[in-house]
């Protein structure tokens, strides 16, 4: 996934469309942050100059589904959330989560939320016909994250078996949020396939990951021109950042 900050206009489409997706509980009172899940979290960072210096930037946060040394699968204890090597993609069984929350505290981009209450969707009222049938709704006391979609993967491959194909074309998978983005920020395919937009994309000199030195190797990618939206994205100390030399027309 690669997620370009300078379209990005933080309208919060792709949380809604997240949510409208995966089945996350509507709350009877959504003004309580407390109780309100999310799995695409949106971040504001501004340069902290003051007016009229001052700029603004939004940071889409999905799960970054780590590619190496796997934070939250390392310490799980009961195997709950697994790394799978074909698709790339970190998942979470809620089935055999025991609620122990050790992968949230190793996380480093808290993209992992807890569900401290059981689903709220009444009858009567319409919000259970919004539920996908292609998810699960959990129960309280698992953790929950960003799976990239998984059921729209498996839904493609599902047809792509059916067409008697064994390879995905571009486009035929990808995530509810990327669907959604009216401002066409987020671009998702196969990072390892070279005819794809995104495996194009992170070939740009302004292509970043958050805290990347962590040594993680996020799949998630982030585009801007601004030197000061890339230095924030990784922490970098005072003197540590070099600049981006505008390639020539």
């Amino acid at each position: 996934m690669v997620i370009d900050l300078d379209k990005c206009t933080g309208c919060g489409t792709c949380m809604v469309a997240c949510a409208h997706e995966n089945n996350l509980s509507v709350r009877p009172d959504e003004s309580d942050i407390q109780r309100k899940l999310t799995w695409m979290r949106l971040y504001k960072i501004t340069k902290d100059e003051p007016y009229p210096k001052t700029e603004v930037s939004y940071f889409p946060r999905p799960c970054m589904q780590c590619d190496h040394h796997t934070p939250c699968v390392s310490v799980c204890p009961a195997t709950a959330t697994d790394y799978d090597i074909n698709t790339g993609i970190v998942s979470q069984i809620y089935t055999r989560c025991i609620g122990c929350r050790y992968c949230m505290a190793a996380c480093p981009y808290h993209a992992r939320v807890f569900n401290w209450w059981d689903g709220y969707f009444p009858r009567g009222k319409g919000l259970e016909n919004y539920l996908s049938p292609e998810v699960s709704v959990r129960m309280r006391g698992v953790v929950e994250k960003c799976t990239f979609c998984h059921h729209r993967l498996m839904r493609a491959k599902s047809k792509a078996y059916a067409e008697g194909r064994r390879e995905l074309e571009e486009g035929e998978y990808v995530t509810a949020c990327t669907e959604a983005c009216p401002a066409k920020a987020i671009t998702f395919g196969d990072l390892n396939n070279p005819e794809h937009k995104v495996h194009q994309l992170i070939k740009s000199p302004y292509a970043f990951r958050l805290l990347e030195r962590l040594g993680t190797e996020p799949k998630v990618y982030y585009l801007s021109k601004k030197d000061w939206v890339r230095k924030m994205g990784d922490n970098y100390l005072p003197g540590e950042f070099k600049p981006v030399t505008p390639p020539k027309a």
